[in-house]
């Protein structure tokens, strides 16, 4: 379904340029247990313009740092090459961008599942918390029938190489000036899209879609009682939500990032260079931002964490009182998700959930290499890129 503009025009955007930062590497990626791509002949590979739209933040960031990487050394594989990031939408949203890679006006993308179903329906159906519950399923998801499925639609309806799937925060939670556990008590909560506030419901609270900005004064007016949000996002307000509980991996919000490509533009790549792009994303640029998040994470975990449920900071809800939630849930995120998309969507989504709990039993808690990251060696990474502040808009 793509996006209906007046007149079949597309709204102009300005332009704006991203800055970067960075300098060599060194210990701290080959500590990551990461190393640069191989080196290879100048005269083989074509120099890339690469343009990256983004909604989300840059460093600190995981993804952010990420890109900052991949913008530092795209020269030293791929001689000459430029990359321009333009994140928090400031060229693009994520409809907007699949729309300008189909028409060959951007390069790439750093998409995520849940806000593409505007211009794609589809890709919805990989949505819901408590699925995919475990690192190990999590890099299992490029393996499902599902994930192939939405590759090959891209493709074929959207033009968009999908060339990997990342990770956001495994830890979303909910906050709040209290202790929430197992059930909202009709608490007023920011949501944070549909999907959720079909959870939320479920849970007895009365979801409220607001954006992250509005968050902090609506929970010191008390407009709200808590909020649905990252490890990230309760650093921000952890003054104002000091209580936040997490349901165990992706027990709260489950969604993931998708990184594609304009086929139009990797179609005037030759097929050494199209090759060696693909290795470099999926072998050396996602694996990173995939440990970067996973030690993010525990690090504010290690700080934040509690034990005692009455005590502030992050607690880890106990398997019984999960359990409880995933009761009280149900099927109404899958159900929610098939009442938005077209009818032949509905054995996706089914499929989706199977092959979640497969993944899942296959792979469980301690069984993934991600989980046995150095961490140790990835702390200079967060300290490594100047920590980005969005540009505010002038005043007219």
């Amino acid at each position: 379904m793509a996006i209906r503009y007046p007149n079949g025009r597309r709204p102009a955007r300005a332009l704006r340029r991203a800055g970067g930062l960075g300098r060599g590497l060194g210990a701290a990626l080959l500590g990551a247990g990461l190393a640069f791509a191989a080196p290879v002949s100048a005269e083989d590979l074509q120099a890339l313009n690469i343009r990256l739209a983004s909604d989300l933040v840059g460093p600190p960031h995981p993804a952010g740092i990420t890109m900052e990487y991949m913008k530092e050394t795209i020269a030293k594989v791929f001689p000459g090459s430029k990359l321009r990031i333009f994140y928090a939408g400031s060229l693009y949203n994520i409809p907007e961008a699949v729309e300008a890679m189909t028409d060959g006006n951007l390069e790439m993308t750093w998409g995520q599942f849940g806000k593409s179903a505007q211009i794609e329906p589809y890709m919805s159906v990989v949505n819901g918390p408590m699925l995919l519950t475990t690192p190990g399923a999590m890099n299992q998801l490029e393996s499902f029938e599902t994930y192939k499925f939405l590759k090959k639609r891209m493709m074929d309806v959207h033009g968009v190489e999908l060339v990997g799937a990342a990770h956001l925060s495994m830890y979303m939670g909910f906050g709040g000036r209290e202790r929430i556990l197992d059930d909202f008590k009709g608490k007023k909560i920011r949501s944070m899209g549909p999907a959720e506030n079909a959870a939320l419901e479920r849970w007895n609270a009365n979801p409220v879609t607001m954006a992250f900005g509005d968050v902090p004064p609506a929970l010191e007016t008390k407009v709200i009682d808590g909020l649905l949000t990252s490890l990230g996002g309760f650093n921000v307000v952890k003054n104002q939500a000091p209580y936040f509980t997490v349901a165990g991996i992706n027990g709260v919000v489950g969604d993931y990032y998708w990184i594609g490509a304009s086929q139009k533009w990797l179609g005037r790549l030759n097929a050494k260079t199209r090759a060696r792009f693909i290795k470099w994303m999926s072998e050396e640029i996602i694996p990173l931002q995939k440990k970067l998040n996973w030690c993010n994470d525990k690090r504010v975990l290690d700080l934040y964490g509690t034990e005692d449920p009455g005590k502030p900071g992050i607690y880890v809800l106990p398997a019984a009182q999960q359990a409880v939630l995933a009761n009280k849930l149900g099927t109404a995120t899958t159900d929610w998700i098939k009442s938005k998309t077209p009818a032949e969507a509905d054995q996706w989504a089914d499929k989706f959930v199977m092959e979640a709990k497969a993944a899942v039993d296959a792979h469980p808690i301690g069984s993934d290499g991600l989980e046995s990251t150095d961490c140790a060696a990835m702390k200079p990474w967060f300290s490594r890129y100047e920590k980005y502040v969005r540009k505010k808009k002038k005043k007219k």
